[in-house]
């Protein structure tokens, strides 16, 4: 039976997609419709088993997906450029970098202003507490 072309993701919470802008990555968004790379992180039982599954796919010039459900429950699919594992006390953590059009986009940004209680207010020598 042939080996599937991609990893299914079968418990636990939706994966979670960082963008990258690497150097490296560049040579792998060329194509006719915009892409975005980000990285994936997902705990695995056996990482260099799925590691050696993406370089057969590749060696063979076929693609291989990465298989995921989103928060909403639908099934989603998306295409791993790269792959790389670590062997961690808890486990083996896959590192997959995947496409990702710019449709399936979602930027979420988080604003925290205790963040910011320890820059005073003259950075540049003025005095913003002038009474109005």
């Amino acid at each position: 039976m042939p080996e599937p072309r991609k990893i299914t993701i079968i418990e636990g919470p939706p994966p979670t997609f960082e963008l990258v802008h690497d150097a490296w990555l560049l040579g792998l968004t060329e194509g006719p419709f915009p892409t975005r790379i980000a990285l994936c992180r997902v705990r695995s039982i056996n990482g260099p088993a799925l590691v050696e599954r993406c370089y057969r796919a590749w060696r063979d010039s076929q693609p291989i997906s990465l298989e995921f459900q989103t928060e909403d429950g639908e099934t989603r699919e998306a295409t791993i450029v790269a792959a790389r594992w670590v062997e961690k006390p808890e486990g083996d953590m896959l590192y997959l970098w995947v496409c990702l059009s710019e449709d399936e986009l979602e930027i979420e940004i988080g604003f925290d202003i205790d963040d910011f209680d320890d820059i005073g207010d003259d950075i540049d020598g003025f005095d913003f507490d002038l009474p109005i």
